[in-house]
């Protein structure tokens, strides 16, 4: 299969890469920039140089690659920027998909978020409802509006991502935050996914049927639970716990995901933790 990913040198995007070669697919990868197309090939794609917010820039790239399907991996978090990723989520979303439909595209596979269900105490299932007063939401429910329109739209609802070259890393923003000692222990749910088991999920999509599917490992936990072993594995001392703070969020459920047949390599943020150390 021809396959266009968009956001190839992204998180997701530089892991996707060399498994959609591996598994015999022709990959043409985008970056904004023309200094980063060596990153491109060395995963064994063929770089292409696209600009998602420029509706004329994505169309003349579908329309040179003509490509199967398209895997929209873009984010713009670099610099926790989240104004800027809602408005790429908006805008680079809906120019992948006016291109995508005018020239005969028939399947988007999009990331999308898994931490904006309305609260409550049962794991979140896919057909609950978002909530729209989480500061996220606009962006992501817009972005899976116009995956839906795709003849078939996949979207790949995913926990926090971790690994290296995220926030969690050791170098990453969160690390920084907990060595501040600026986070505290809390009743508030976080479900996780290891950036390695998003991206084998995306290439496992490319066989899915439309629709959404959470992306989470197997142990949703509140921060709590989570904050104190994600410390001890940066060397952090142990944070303190928030006062009168409220639950928030849900744990979110895989179920979906099992029964598709991807399976987390890294089955719980406690060990995956433990192994960025």
């Amino acid at each position: 299969m021809k396959i266009l990913l968009a956001g190839a040198t992204g998180v997701v995007g530089r892991r996707l890469t060399p498994l959609l070669v591996q598994a015999g697919h022709e990959v043409a990868g985008t970056t904004r920039h023309e200094a980063r197309a060596a990153s491109v090939r060395e995963g064994g794609a063929t770089p292409v140089v696209m600009d998602a917010l420029d509706a004329a820039s994505v169309r003349r790239a579908v329309e040179t690659v003509r490509p199967d399907a398209i895997i929209h991996q873009l984010t713009d978090l670099s610099g926790e920027d989240f104004t800027a990723n809602s408005h790429l989520r908006i805008k680079g979303t809906r120019n992948l998909v006016d291109a995508a439909l005018a020239a005969g595209v028939q399947t988007m596979i999009a990331q999308s978020a898994a931490w904006l269900y309305v609260a409550g105490a049962a794991a979140a299932v896919e057909t609950d409802p978002l909530d729209p007063a989480l500061p996220p939401s606009p962006g992501v429910v817009a972005l899976e509006e116009a995956v839906g329109e795709m003849p078939r739209g996949v979207v790949l609802r995913y926990g926090a991502l971790y690994g290296p070259g995220t926030w969690y890393a050791p170098d990453g923003a969160i690390a920084k935050r907990v060595r501040a000692g600026n986070l505290r222990q809390t009743p508030a749910w976080t479900s996780f996914v290891h950036a390695d088991d998003a991206a084998a999920a995306a290439l496992a999509a490319v066989e899915w049927p439309a629709g959404a599917v959470n992306i989470v490992d197997d142990e949703p936990a509140t921060t709590a639970d989570w904050l104190p072993v994600y410390s001890a594995s940066l060397g952090a001392p142990l944070p303190g716990t928030a006062r009168h703070a409220a639950a928030m969020g849900r744990p979110v459920s895989n179920a979906k995901a099992l029964s598709l047949g991807w399976k987390p390599q890294v089955p719980s943020w406690r060990t995956g933790f433990a192994a960025q150390r």
